[in-house]
């Protein structure tokens, strides 16, 4: 019986990996809930270039991220990963020390250049053992959500006291602190193998965007990521014109946070527990589309603009948690890190445009039109939506293969694993020598597929 606990050295990497992600994601966050404040002392800012600037690390981001991470499966993981956190820390300082918005565009732009987030996911899978890879990947979206959480937080504070300045001068150190984390902290990679659980295969690359439970789940997290751009060129202002301090909206945002994390909870294990996915979904679409419409139409005070922001950040946090499950559990067996790429590709370009369109509304028609506008983008979303099939609660397992499985025994073995309780989906991959799953964890025989497990190795 292989040990799912994590070993010294596991340990080591899912803690180092997570804080590097985290903290440049923090840095790219922070930037969010001050831009359009601090535009004014900008040359040449209007609010379609303020849209640009928040959004363009997402272009960058979506034409590079899978490049990078093909290239550290040639050069080694740790150098891509380091000379992406170099041109991180190279676009902070750019931003840090511009006088105009077209710099700041420059220096975001640069910024998500540093598209590791590939690199340092295959790197884990170098890390950790299939056993443990879905619990260190988790505690990696973990680390996400808390750093863009902190980074509504840290934002307005930092900005407060230092100005824009200050905020990307943080975001330079925070990459500075990456370079020693990853080469003090985390291991060095013995190895650098494919992982189709974790990397993107080209091979699989058309079937994935053939699938249409899948690009359903692709046009989510464009959407979601299209409307957080889009309302934080708005809501900022919206924030300032009824009489909140600059210096306090960090502590507005703590409060939503806050909240809507609670809120989201009982929504998540609903979601999970009960497997209603489809369900609390369509409920996170249509909860953050009202908040828009609301903000859109409502004059309301701060604390009728804070309830909204609540109801829409707990729509995004849910949909944040649940659609890489689903995710997961659709993509067919060895085919999850290619799904997963595609997703990821999504978000960034629906951060890019979400950023280009919310200006490009605020600048013609003002801060209104950009709500309305997300509206319409929810609406058309929910209709997106329909027909999607309620996903099949599904897991994914990798178990290695014995030296001795090779030839018609993988053929053999391929149907032993098939014919185990509960084993819904299987692809045997002779030159990895490992076994991608999909298991329904509720039907699945464990100690028959431990049995099968253990006869490949002999």
């Amino acid at each position: 019986m292989v040990s799912r606990l994590l070993t010294a050295p596991e340990r080591r990497a899912i803690s180092g990996l997570a804080g590097l992600y985290a903290s440049r994601m923090l840095g790219l966050f922070m930037v969010l809930p001050v831009l359009a404040l601090h535009a004014g002392d900008l040359a040449g800012a209007t609010p379609l270039l303020v849209g640009v600037a928040l959004g363009i690390y997402g272009l960058s981001q979506a034409v590079l991220q899978i490049p990078f991470g093909l290239l550290s499966d040639r050069v080694g993981r740790k150098p891509v990963i380091a000379f992406g956190l170099l041109l991180f820390f190279l676009g902070s300082a750019v931003a840090a020390e511009a006088n105009g918005i077209g710099e700041i565009i420059v220096g975001r732009g640069l910024q998500g250049c540093g598209a590791v987030a590939a690199a340092i996911m295959a790197l884990l899978a170098d890390q950790t053992r299939e056993q443990v890879r879905t619990a260190a990947m988790a505690t990696i979206g973990l680390s996400i959500g808390v750093a863009f959480a902190v980074a509504m937080v840290l934002g307005p504070l930092l900005a407060a006291h230092y100005g824009l300045s200050g905020v990307f001068w943080f975001t330079a150190a925070l990459a500075l602190l990456g370079l020693v984390v990853l080469w003090k902290l985390v291991p060095p990679a013995p190895r650098r193998l494919r992982h189709r659980d974790v990397g993107l295969d080209r091979a699989q690359l058309k079937a994935m965007l053939g699938r249409g439970d899948l690009v359903r789940l692709d046009l989510s997290i464009f959407s979601l990521h299209l409307l957080l751009m889009m309302i934080f060129v708005a809501v900022p202002v919206r924030l300032a014109t009824l009489g909140v301090p600059a210096e306090r909206h960090g502590w507005v945002y703590l409060g939503i946070m806050g909240l809507a994390f609670v809120a989201m909870v009982p929504l998540v294990i609903i979601a999970e527990k009960r497997r209603r996915m489809k369900g609390m979904m369509l409920l996170a679409v249509a909860g953050l589309t009202l908040s828009l419409l609301g903000m859109g139409v409502m004059e309301t005070g701060w604390w009728g603009l804070a309830a909204l922001l609540m109801l829409f950040f707990t729509g995004f946090n849910l949909l944040e948690a649940t659609l890489p499950s689903m995710i997961s559990k659709l993509a067919p067996a060895g085919a999850k890190g290619t799904a997963m790429g595609v997703y990821s590709t999504s978000q960034f370009l629906g951060a890019f445009l979400g950023g280009l369109l919310g200006g490009a509304l605020s600048q013609q028609w003002g801060q209104e039109a950009v709500f309305l506008g997300a509206t319409l983008v929810g609406a058309l979303w929910l209709c997106v939506l329909h027909g999607l099939p309620a996903p099949r609660h599904l897991s994914s397992e990798v178990v290695a293969l014995g030296e001795s499985a090779h030839g018609d025994a993988l053929e053999t073995l391929m149907q032993r694993f098939a014919d185990v309780a509960g084993v819904e989906d299987v692809l045997v991959v002779p030159e990895e020598r490992l076994a991608y799953l999909k298991v329904d964890r509720q039907q699945l025989d464990s100690e028959a597929l431990a049995r099968v497990a253990g006869a490949s190795d002999r």
